[in-house]
Formats: C-alpha cells, structure tokens, sequence
C-alpha cells in the first residue's frame, strides 16, 4: 500500500499548491488569510481521514503519519507560497518609497492585487504626486522671485552706478529708485505672509465686526487711482448687513489686492464695483469689473502663485496678490473663488463667516 500512500500524497501536495494559487485570486487580504487558515486545517484533516479509511484495515499507522505529514507540508507550501504573493507588492512598495526618497519624484507604485494593497498603492502615489507638485511648486517661487527680485535691483544698481559716474544728479534719480525700494520691500512682505501661511503660523485675532466701514474705509483709498483711470468705483450693498467674524486688517488687505487687480484689468472709463450680498451663514463680498473676463486658462490658474496673464507685464505686480489673498479668506474660515459675469467682465468673491451674535439672534427670533 505504498503505492497508495504516495498517491494521497502527491494529491495532497497538488491539492494545497492549487488552493494556494487560487486564494491568491481573492480580492482581498482579509479574504485570503481566512482562506489560508481554512486550508491549513481542512486538508491535512482530510488527508487524514482518507488515509485512515484507506488504511483502517491494515492497522498501517506509519503510513497513516506519512500521509498526515505529506497534507501538513503541503499546507505549509501553499502558506509560503501565499505569503510570498502578499509581501512581493510590499516589498516593490519599499523599494519605490526608497527611490522617492532618494530624489526620484517620477517614481510611482503599483495599484493592483488584492483590494487593501491596490489601496495602499494609490494612496502611495496620491502623496506621491503631492511630493512633486510641492518640489515644483518650491521650484518655480524660487525661479519667480529671483527674478522679481533681480529686476529691481538692477534698476537701483544702475542708478548708484550713474550717480557715481557723475552722469545724474541724486534729484533725479530718488524718486525713481524710492519706487523701486517700495517694489522689492511689497515682495519680500508678500513672499513673508506667503510663507506664514502655508506653514500655517499666520496669527489671526477675530473680530466680530460690521464690514460697512472696513469696505468703505479700503474702497476710499482707491478713489484717487479710479479718477486717475476714468474708471467709476462704487459700493453696493443691502441694508441691515449683518456682521461678520474676521480679523479686519486681514480684510482690508484681501480687498486691497483684489481692488488692485480689478483696476489694473479695467480699460478706461469703465466700472469697479464691491458688492456685498448675504445668505444664512456668511457675507459675500464681491469685486466686480467691467473689463475683457476671464478666459478658461485664467480663471484656473489666477490663484496661483507668481501667474500673470501676460509674463511679459512684469511690473504689475507680484503676482502673489490672489495667492495671498486665497490664505487670508481660508484662514478666516471662508471661500475665495472667481468666475465671469453675466453682462461681462470678471467677478472675483470670497465669503466670511456670519458672527455668532447674528445667529444667536436670528434663533431667538424664529422661537
């Protein structure tokens, strides 16, 4: 009966391998785990149980425990085998981690196999495409304020190197350099409160105060520029505005950007408008023009750093006016968003969050 103990055997073995490969098609790790512990104890107890029918007769119990042995070691097979399919995608997974780590931003994992790898996969590469767009990103500030920060600068070197040669005089030249002081002195408070904001250290004192003179007070400051462009600047809003938690000089500064903005984009005797509007939980305030719109490109990048529609224009600014102005609303707890109006031009809008005071009082009311 030897013969026959060999054959069990050898069906035992191909039993567990084949199990083995088909666990291994289970969609998840949890489901093939399971499955490996049904297999480790239902084939070497089978294997048992026909054996001992087999061989009952023959009071053979050498045989009986070879054969027993044979279906263990296949169980322990099919385990390894098992094992080595689960930790085969992890250890790739190590292995792209390293060359991520070691400055390969291109290098990306697999995202298939069962569902919990796959998984973990596309989570992997989800971070790893944050990591590159974040190196890109730090790529291009550096490239764009080197060369924001190039230009004037060679504007005042050039006038020092005038004065010394004794081709002007110091009257000639101060104004225009006190301009260019004032331009890299914009850019390094920009790059400062970009910087304090993305580390998430900007420091807010909230306020719950009424927007009317925190508009109007910012909106006056323009009203010299506006003359100067023929452009009609106005403030629209309802009566009973509720008021608002912010930190107002935060405000004044995200409506001074985009008021900038709305001026520089606005053709001669054309309009700007601050419209303030309300709904349940928040005010919005939009900055309204009259001038070409927003184009596809531009109402999707505009909130990016150092973008300018035209690269060429590079002394209208930064280009960091949005971007900070993003930050700011964001950390006021509101949205910031831009999009083209009806009847033409662009409105850009952010919204701040109603006071609990308001809501408070708009509870009391209804009971």
């Amino acid at each position: 009966m030897i013969e026959v103990a060999l054959i069990l055997a050898a069906v035992t073995l191909i039993v567990g391998v084949g199990a083995a490969f088909c666990l291994r098609l289970l969609p998840t790790v949890r489901l093939q785990l399971t499955g490996l512990a049904l297999l480790a104890v239902v084939l070497p107890l089978a294997a048992v149980l026909t054996s001992g029918w087999v061989m009952f007769h023959m009071h053979d119990d050498a045989k009986i425990l070879a054969v027993s042995s044979a279906a263990a070691v296949s169980a322990v097979a099919g385990a390894l085998l098992l094992a080595r399919w689960i930790v085969g995608p992890l250890e790739r997974l190590r292995g792209v981690s390293g060359e991520l780590a070691g400055g390969d931003l291109t290098a990306r994992a697999a995202d298939k196999g069962p569902h919990e790898l796959a998984e973990l996969g596309v989570a992997f590469n989800r971070m790893a495409d944050s990591v590159e767009r974040l190196f890109e990103a730090r790529r291009q500030l550096v490239a764009w304020a080197s060369h924001d920060l190039r230009t004037p600068l060679s504007s005042v070197q050039a006038m020092l190197e005038a004065l010394e040669d004794g081709l002007a005089q110091p009257d000639e030249y101060l104004p225009a350099m006190r301009d260019q002081v004032r331009i890299l002195t914009t850019l390094v408070d920009d790059l400062f409160e970009l910087t304090r904001i993305d580390a998430g250290a900007l420091t807010l004192e909230l306020h719950e105060i009424p927007l009317d003179s925190v508009v109007d007070s910012c909106v006056r400051s323009f009203e010299a520029d506006a003359r100067a462009k023929r452009v009609r600047l106005e403030t629209r809003r309802p009566h009973g505005l509720p008021t608002v938690r912010c930190a107002p000089e935060k405000v004044e500064r995200i409506l001074h950007n985009l008021l900038t903005n709305a001026l520089r984009h606005t053709p001669t005797d054309g309009a700007v408008a601050v419209v303030l509007t309300t709904q349940a939980n928040a005010v919005t305030v939009s900055v309204e023009d009259s001038g070409t719109g927003l184009t596809g490109t531009t109402a999707q990048r505009m909130f990016e750093r150092f973008w300018r529609a035209d690269p060429s224009r590079s002394a209208d600014g930064s280009g960091l006016g949005l971007a900070i102005a993003q930050g700011l609303v964001e950390a006021q707890g509101g949205l910031i968003w831009a999009e083209n109006r009806p009847d033409g031009g662009a409105r850009v809008a952010f919204t701040l969050p109603v006071a609990r005071t308001n809501s408070l009082t708009v509870a009391a009311a209804a009971d």
